[in-house]
């Protein structure tokens, strides 16, 4: 019986962590750098969202919850960063979030100089050199929480992709489970933090062809 000797089970072992590190490496190129769409420079989404008031809102029964409209929302923006969600309270119910930016937030070549994450439903930004003003961040862009009210716009938010330019309309809502659960959308632009984001029960939603 031969034994092999420990020099060449180290090489063996390094070639076999070289050869999944290259296996890594591609398949980030093949399904992730593919994934994300890049526009160049150039503000691609103007304008703020908008939002006006319901003065009778419907409560609407989705999935178990009560979802209360509190104002009418509409939105083209673009996409800075996207996150599912499959596990969770209230993943059942918005399994997408959606960092998105408008104004010079949609504009590459200012977004070159941030970087941008989401997770635990929260989204961050960080930059060591302001290309902008920090509240000009702040107040144009903005973690979104997406209720699809139907199947196609569920399929039409999973489809969607980081840089695309997307337009949606729907409600920014009040949720309440009947344990007494809850979760409430932001209804302003300039506020930051904990409960600073969007819950959007989704009516519309459109990915732009640039």
């Amino acid at each position: 019986m031969h034994y092999a000797s420990r020099p060449a089970l180290e090489k063996l072992n390094m070639k076999k962590i070289l050869y999944i590190l290259f296996a890594i490496a591609v398949l980030w190129f093949v399904f992730l750098r593919d994934n994300q769409v890049s526009l160049g420079p150039g503000v691609f989404a103007p304008n703020p969202p908008k939002q006006i008031k319901i003065r009778s809102p419907k409560i609407i029964s989705f999935k178990g919850y009560s979802i209360t409209p509190l104002r009418k929302f509409s939105i083209k923006a673009k996409i800075l960063s996207k996150r599912n969600y499959s596990f969770g309270r209230g993943s059942d119910l918005s399994p997408v979030d959606l960092a998105l930016g408008w104004g010079k937030m949609s504009d590459e070549s200012i977004l070159d100089f941030i970087d941008i994450s989401q997770s635990s439903r929260w989204y961050r930004w960080k930059t060591n050199n302001f290309p902008i003003p920090r509240k000009e961040i702040e107040t144009n862009s903005a973690n979104m929480h997406l209720i699809p009210s139907n199947k196609s716009v569920e399929t039409l938010i999973k489809r969607s992709r980081e840089g695309d330019i997307i337009e949606l309309v729907g409600k920014l809502v009040k949720v309440k489970a009947k344990d007494g659960w809850h979760w409430t959308s932001s209804l302003t632009r300039d506020d930051t933090g904990n409960q600073a984001c969007e819950l959007i029960w989704v009516e519309i939603f459109k990915i732009h062809k640039i």
